[in-house]
């Protein structure tokens, strides 16, 4: 990329930093103005003509979009997530999304949440799980809470996400399980498993296992999903979290696509064929922000992603090369003070994201930094999403933005300075080595320390925080508070179900999945059949710790 003033130059992506009115953004610099010159070039040093840089929509290496029609014809999913307190009340949260969606001609999508002791594969009335049942999501203890949580929705026609990682496949078992108890077979049900282990320890730190054991137990999900829920995607590759954690668009893109080939390589190590389970992996990225930067970030992770596919893994099915994602907009973006600008800053980063691609999308709701979104914020969000949908015409001819100079070029600078991070993984042995070394949380602290010195030099304004803060004082928005009612419920619920249940059994379907993870085998049927016989989710995670073990981190922690 370079940037032009009146003069003709063509340059490589590194040779266009030379600019002296440059503007340095995130690590980039901006240039003052774009035009022609700024094309990529051949190996020759020739412009290549745009089809040959970007392709066409629905087209390998699908910089445009991996539909031809994108939404002309189906919107994206607008998926909003939710969970808080018991089963019951998130359940009644799902029921007032669906309604509230009615009339759209977008397909709508249920979202989980799980409480931080859930997140952690605790049991609720685990001594480390008190003050924090049904505080941050909901609490999932076992096949009842499932059933409870799912209760009169039609799981075979609505599409269901479980934002989980470290005992993902146990809370999936419980959902095949429970579904099975609803006279549904598994191959009936559609939907995502978040189950992406690689970025907790880049960023959220809601592991339990070792790297090693906890890749085991990804592929272990893939393997049960291409043989028996071909509707599923059994993992959502996420830079989410990094991007919440501080990493700056780069790193998000570069971290989470390396994420995805760890995963790729270790399936294919397996024996899988990689055109068997490709197909349903999916992704899940940060919508921040710098809107240009945000929609190219969304356009470069396509190209990589199929390059790899189809270059690095050998993949022959073109669906095996499609980057197909969500996108959240940015929760570490809301401020508390002037909750209500939060509503702007959410429709901006959604539209970031659909004009950079999503198939789906959650918006975030104007209250969140100040506590659990209350009903009033979580329908602005989604009539945000349907505003944009219905009133803005974006979804009227695919990639309007494509060809746009400043766009292909700044597309073109983020994949090459992403390449050049995936092969520094690379030469460090991959992802769990990297882990262990402690490359990824010492990068992320080290672009999150950058953001901060911006913000207190006044190089990035953000309103209300450190500009513009008259009405500070006002936060004029509802909390919803969780009372600690909740927890005394839900444990008394447990209790009851682990009367209610044959000891023996229990003890026998533990045995089972010990078993699997000593033999190396793919634990999910022993898992599956242990929430049948009334396992806890505590205890299934404890017997597979039994024989994982816990990891506590590296030196480097």
């Amino acid at each position: 990329m370079s940037t032009t003033d009146g003069k003709k130059t063509t340059s490589s992506p590194e040779e266009s930093r030379v600019d002296p009115e440059a503007v340095t953004i995130s690590g980039y610099e901006i240039g003052k103005l774009y035009g022609p010159d700024t094309v990529s070039t051949t190996a020759a040093g020739d412009p290549e003509s745009p089809d040959e840089r970007i392709g066409v929509p629905g087209a390998y290496p699908f910089t445009r979009g991996i539909h031809e029609e994108m939404y002309r014809k189906r919107l994206w999913t607008m998926r909003q997530f939710a969970g808080f307190g018991s089963a019951d009340d998130t359940n009644a949260r799902f029921k007032y999304l669906l309604e509230n969606a009615k009339g759209t001609k977008a397909n709508t999508g249920l979202s989980t949440a799980f409480d931080l002791p859930t997140l952690m594969g605790r049991d609720s009335d685990d001594v480390l799980s008190a003050g924090e049942v049904g505080r941050c999501g909901v609490a999932i203890d076992t096949i009842d809470d499932m059933h409870r949580l799912y209760a009169d929705i039609p799981i075979d026609k609505v599409t269901v996400s479980q934002t989980i990682n470290g005992p993902a496949c146990v809370i999936w078992a419980m959902y095949i399980a429970m579904a099975k108890e609803r006279g549904m077979q598994a191959s009936d049900l559609g939907g995502t498993l978040q189950n992406d282990i690689l970025k907790e320890f880049h960023s959220q730190n809601e592991f339990i296992y070792p790297p090693e054991a906890s890749v085991k137990l990804v592929v272990d999900t893939i393997e049960y999903a291409m043989l028996n829920c071909p509707k599923w995607n059994s993992i959502s590759i996420s830079g989410y979290h990094i991007r919440e954690a501080g990493s700056n668009a780069v790193q998000e893109l570069a971290f989470t696509l390396r994420d995805g080939m760890e995963y790729v390589e270790a399936a294919i190590e397996r024996g899988l064929d990689v055109d068997d389970f490709a197909p349903r992996l999916s992704f899940f990225f940060n919508s921040h922000n710098e809107f240009f930067e945000e929609i190219c970030k969304l356009r470069a992770a396509r190209r990589i992603w199929a390059e790899a596919m189809r270059d690095r893994f050998g993949a022959k099915n073109e669906r095996s090369w499609w980057m197909r994602t969500h996108v959240q907009t940015a929760g570490c973006s809301l401020t508390e003070q002037q909750p209500l600008n939060n509503i702007v800053r959410v429709a901006y980063q959604a539209m970031a994201g659909i004009l950079g691609g999503a198939q789906s999308l959650h918006t975030d709701s104007m209250d969140e930094t100040l506590g659990l979104p209350t009903e009033t914020a979580v329908r602005v969000a989604l009539r945000t999403q349907q505003i944009l949908a219905h009133e803005t015409g974006v979804h009227r001819t695919v990639d309007p933005l494509g060809g746009s100079w400043y766009v292909e070029a700044l597309t073109d600078q983020m994949l090459a300075d992403a390449n050049g991070l995936i092969a520094e993984i690379d030469d460090m042995g991959g992802v769990v080595e990297g882990i262990h070394k402690g490359y990824f949380r010492r990068s992320i602290a080290e672009a999150s320390y950058r953001f901060g010195q911006e913000m207190e030099a006044g190089d990035r304004i953000i309103v209300g925080v450190n500009a513009y803060e008259d009405g500070n004082e006002d936060h004029a928005v509802e909390i919803l508070q969780i009372p600690h009612q909740v927890e005394v419920d839900q444990c008394d619920l447990l209790e009851a179900f682990r009367r209610d249940r044959d000891d023996d059994l229990v003890a026998s379907s533990l045995d089972g999945i010990r078993s699997a993870a000593r033999a190396g085998q793919n634990v999910m049927d022993s898992l599956v059949q242990a929430s049948l016989d009334k396992c806890t989710l505590g205890e299934m995670v404890q017997a597979m710790a039994d024989v994982y073990g816990r990891y506590t981190g590296g030196p480097e922690w």
